[in-house]
């Protein structure tokens, strides 16, 4: 099984990324689920989502403390939390950054600046740059699930354009 912990903020769309993490790896034929994990709702608060992905039936909804994955869609979180606790040894870390943050040096990190793709395409809601389809694309180009099943997804929950073009852009830039 295949564990992922995903730190967002409210409003940038890491509720939605997970589940179109979830959505995206269903269309490749495995089993995945995918649950929120916050307290009082509102926007900026520091929010954790957790997905497992498996060939078989999943059985499991609790918490994800040992994460084969870490996602990190606000890098300020990086200064609220341990976001890399429990992370498995050979575990990665995906980090929205034009650059590899600092504090995440010693980590098998990769990144892509989801915020910078989002402002050039104007991918912004109640004046926040949306977060959730540019790193489906990024997880697509780690071999999470295909690129095919990203757009997919994507175009499942989201009919505009903008959405698809930000997770392709995403995939051509991770590092």
């Amino acid at each position: 099984m295949y564990e992922i912990r995903l730190h967002s903020r409210g409003g940038q769309g890491g509720v939605t990324a997970a589940k179109l993490m979830a959505l995206a790896a269903f269309r490749d034929g495995k089993y995945a689920t995918a649950a929120p994990f916050y307290g009082a709702e509102r926007r900026g608060a520091p929010i954790v989502s957790f997905i497992r992905i498996d060939d078989k039936p999943i059985k499991i909804y609790s918490q994800i403390h040992n994460p084969d994955l870490v996602v990190v869609l606000d890098p300020s979180i990086l200064d609220l939390v341990n976001v890399f606790d429990g992370l498995k040894p050979d575990g990665k870390v995906l980090i929205n950054a034009p650059e590899v943050p600092e504090k995440a040096s010693g980590y098998n990190v990769y990144y892509v600046d989801l915020t910078g793709i989002a402002l050039k395409i104007n991918l912004i809601v109640a004046g926040n740059p949306i977060l959730n389809t540019p790193v489906i694309g990024a997880l697509a180009k780690m071999g999470l699930f295909s690129r095919e099943s990203a757009i997919d997804a994507i175009k499942e929950m989201f009919s505009d354009e903008r959405n698809h073009k930000a997770a392709l852009m995403a995939y051509e830039e991770l590092i």
